[in-house]
């Protein structure tokens, strides 16, 4: 098809709940990806991290295709060897406990509400604290937990039991809670929200006053984990460990896949009949998840990004003092942030017609979350069209 058909398809057939860019891509390959007229473009935010390994991985790709030869799909209610293999390797990399997969990362968070809400039912706790800024998903009740009220607004009556605190302060934090009170969840960089880092004594004060007060600590890692901020997932970067984290994106290197990960004594009260994925852990998507892993480790993935995103945001920081518009660079590894003093729409789309695709969040921030595998010489080249691109549309 040609551009203006794909385009006559989307109005006449597609409901159109998603914003479009003026772009049909037709084609990817590691950071790069090129559109329906053959133009070119460095992708540094891939599908809101989901192709953290860049376009269509080899490794990723090697296995889905053996595994499409082999067994697409199977029912839950029997064993599936490569979903036994997956939650192994995830349980390896991440902490002692154990998993429940599905498709995305709202469905990680649904359930992590429902394991929260079974571990709360003896005492009658079911209210969960989120943090105002937060992003969680989009199904009614994790758009509900989500701290945006833009989000929420339309959806209203909201189902009931969710609060909300200031992020990285824990006096509002502590006047949340009540007797209902069951868990807290928490990104540790919040992505939606404006690439908001938590405070180191931030979490620690979370975590004691979580233990102190028989609450569970969720951390919501869709976006920070699988790499992304140089470890494996965020959380040890802090050296605090969640009762319940929850994973999406990365994990499947472009396929679809989520999952939680519970402590064993958590994990417990999912019995048969409390929660299920029909798709969830299916073969193709555990295959997908195990590459993704492989590859990390093999070619030592969250070394590169610690290493190179010292540099990088040292760089930026550098433009930062040439460019007054630049308010603040923060982030860790390769989620950063860099904030604008006016909003961003405008130079987001300056750097895709240089050939650089990146996000606006939070009106003004400017999402910039390179593959985890890139190459030096990339990154310059990225460096040099957002620098290029700050000079064009501010005329510095």
């Amino acid at each position: 098809m040609d551009e203006i058909t794909v385009k006559q398809y989307y109005n006449d057939y597609i409901i159109g709940c998603y914003g479009k860019e003026n772009f049909v891509f037709v084609k990817g390959k590691g950071p790069w990806l090129w559109d329906i007229n053959g133009k070119k473009y460095l992708d540094f935010f891939p599908g809101w991290a989901v192709s953290g390994l860049g376009h269509c991985p080899t490794r990723v790709v090697k296995a889905l295709t053996k595994q499409l030869k082999t067994l697409m799909h199977v029912a839950n209610n029997y064993y599936i060897d490569v979903q036994a293999l997956c939650a192994k390797k995830l349980i390896e990399i991440s902490f002692d406990g154990k998993v429940f997969f599905c498709n995305s990362g709202a469905e990680a968070n649904e359930a992590a509400i429902k394991l929260s809400r079974l571990y709360g039912a003896k005492t009658g706790r079911y209210k969960i604290i989120s943090m105002r800024n937060s992003f969680h998903g989009r199904t009614l009740a994790t758009v509900t937990m989500t701290g945006q009220e833009k989000y929420s607004a339309p959806f209203k009556p909201l189902p009931d039991g969710f609060a909300y605190a200031q992020f990285n302060d824990m006096d509002s934090l502590r006047s949340c809670v009540d007797e209902k009170t069951v868990a807290v969840i928490v990104e540790p960089i919040q992505g939606e929200g404006g690439i908001n880092v938590a405070d180191q004594s931030y979490l620690q004060s979370l975590r004691d006053f979580c233990n102190r007060n028989d609450l569970l600590l969720i951390f919501d890692e869709v976006q920070t984990g699988m790499g992304r901020t140089g470890n494996w997932f965020a959380f040890q970067h802090y050296g605090v460990q969640p009762d319940i984290m929850t994973l999406a994106k990365t994990l499947g290197g472009g396929f679809p896949v989520g999952a939680m990960i519970a402590g064993k004594n958590i994990a417990e009260l999912l019995v048969p009949g409390t929660h299920a994925s029909t798709f969830g852990g299916n073969p193709l998507a555990c295959a997908a998840a195990i590459a993704v892993m492989e590859t990390i480790e093999e070619e030592h993935l969250c070394e590169n990004v610690s290493n190179l995103s010292v540099w990088f945001i040292s760089e930026l920081k550098k433009l930062q003092k040439k460019f007054p518009v630049i308010k603040e660079v923060r982030g860790i590894g390769f989620m950063i942030g860099m904030e604008l003093e006016v909003p961003g729409k405008d130079f987001v789309e300056r750097c895709r017609k240089n050939g650089l695709l990146l996000n606006c969040t939070h009106d003004t921030v400017i999402r910039i979350m390179p593959p985890l595998g890139i190459k030096k010489s990339l990154l310059k080249k990225g460096l040099g069209i957002i620098k290029k691109s700050l000079k064009e549309e501010f005329n510095n």
